[in-house]
């Protein structure tokens, strides 16, 4: 893939904000920019606060890029507002933004489909009873998530063993979100499959495997710490299950409605079945990241990848 940028485009980075994740989005925008300053002489990296639509309004974009991560750059706000703007983006629209940044709806959408899930059960602040979870636990078993239901790169995320460990962990994890999913822990490997939208169609990247050191996981440390975690790919695995997460991984992307890009995450467990955990809308692109290490498996340099999907939007425009 090899796709011409159109010089003259005035292409407007978004970073940052007050998410949890802006220092995060921030990496990844310095990489980006370094990546599309080449290509795109008009080129500026805004920051997301009470004066972003003063400053796009005053540069005048013609494509936004956004490169945010967690709420509310990720769960549709960010999107709505540049659609009430009128400015053609990067990456999936409010809708899709929306239902796979909030993983009741995706998993609601996603048992419509055959893509494997764990078990799971939800707690909500305003009606939450102590009781709920003797009841997860009876329920699901006692090795458990707790994931705050609109959060990204896992944060708020604990794993449990036991109810003194899943009482404390429900506490965190009601400090991210007033929901909460309590899954299943599913014992296993951890990949990833990034996505690709293309004229012809949809592009799954090799199936990358996260090692971690023992009695660890990809956490948010694990995610963002040069060194911390290895990138094994293509992963060791059989061909038909490399295709079956891969096309999984393409179901995902479609049944959430997203759209340009995304990355499916996975637990692959020992007689090779598998469950989907979420599906990222706006992968992370630091220097650690898992998607840009997907495209360059499928032969994209890290410009080509971006000056794609800036080109994508532009078209749309």
């Amino acid at each position: 893939m090899s796709v011409a940028p159109t010089r003259d485009l005035k292409v407007a980075l978004l970073s940052g904000g007050a998410s949890q994740e802006a220092s995060v989005s921030r990496v990844s925008a310095e990489s980006v920019l370094a990546a599309l300053a080449p290509h795109y002489p008009s080129l500026v990296n805004i920051e997301l606060n009470a004066s972003v639509v003063t400053a796009l309004q005053a540069f005048q974009p013609d494509i936004v890029f956004p490169v945010l991560h967690g709420p509310p750059g990720e769960d549709g706000t960010v999107q709505g507002l540049l659609e009430m703007l009128g400015i053609p983006y990067v990456g999936s629209d409010v809708h899709g933004s929306a239902v796979a940044m909030d993983k009741i709806a995706a998993k609601g959408l996603l048992s419509n489909t055959e893509v494997p899930l764990a078990q799971h059960g939800i707690l909500s602040r305003q009606t939450f009873k102590p009781v709920q979870l003797t009841n997860l636990m009876l329920t699901l078993g006692a090795q458990l998530v707790v994931k705050p239901v609109r959060q990204g790169s896992a944060l708020g995320v604990t794993r449990v063993t036991d109810a003194e460990a899943l009482a404390t962990a429900v506490s965190l994890a009601f400090e991210y979100d007033d929901q909460l999913l309590i899954e299943k822990r599913i014992q296993g490997r951890e990949m990833t499959v990034g996505i690709l939208e293309h004229p012809d169609g949809l592009d799954a990247f090799p199936v990358i495997e996260i090692i971690t050191p023992e009695n660890s996981w990809y956490d948010f440390h694990h995610r963002y710490t040069q060194g911390a975690s290895d990138h094994i790919m293509p992963a060791d695995i059989s061909p038909a299950l490399s295709a079956q997460l891969r096309a999984t991984a393409i179901t995902a992307h479609q049944c959430l409605g997203c759209r340009d890009l995304s990355r499916a995450d996975f637990i692959v467990m020992a007689d090779d079945t598998f469950v989907l955990l979420e599906v990222n809308t706006l992968p992370g692109m630091t220097p650690t990241s898992l998607y840009p290490d997907g495209a360059r498996g499928q032969g994209y340099a890290f410009d080509q990848l971006l000056v794609h999907l800036v080109e994508r939007a532009h078209a749309r425009g």
